[in-house]
């Protein structure tokens, strides 16, 4: 994992410095993680951290560099995913503004149980 790929993974993670380390360490010690990335003109813009299980895989993190954010580059690479890896579910739990970003990419929307009083939203894209 580069630098590059990191710093646009970090920007989805806890400002935790112990957190992010930790999370980092586990995309290269966990079989079931990958981590993919968008690139423009040679430059990482995006990079989505995942668990995979059979065919059903969870968006862990997700960063879009602030400057390219809003171009569809973060909606692009989930949707790749979605034609390079077999599965037939995508899902990820996330915040109320990052459900507007799954939702304009396709993902059914449902509330989740609140964590540390905010709340939580479970996206999911089904493919078959």
């Amino acid at each position: 994992m580069t630098p590059e790929i990191e710093a646009l993974l970090t920007l989805a993670m806890s400002p935790s410095p112990e957190r992010i380390r930790a999370a980092l360490n586990a995309y290269t010690s966990d079989p079931q993680r990958q981590i993919w990335s968008w690139h423009v003109g040679g430059q990482a813009v995006c990079a989505a951290g995942l668990r995979l299980v059979g065919q059903q895989a969870e968006v862990l993190h997700i960063g879009t560099r602030p400057g390219e954010r809003g171009r569809g580059y973060g909606r692009s690479l989930l949707l790749t995913l979605t034609t390079h890896l077999p599965l037939t579910v995508l899902e990820a739990e996330t915040d109320s503004e990052a459900a507007e970003f799954y939702r304009r990419a396709g993902f059914q929307i449902q509330d989740a149980p609140p964590r540390f009083g905010t709340p939580r939203f479970r996206c999911r894209l089904t493919r078959y």
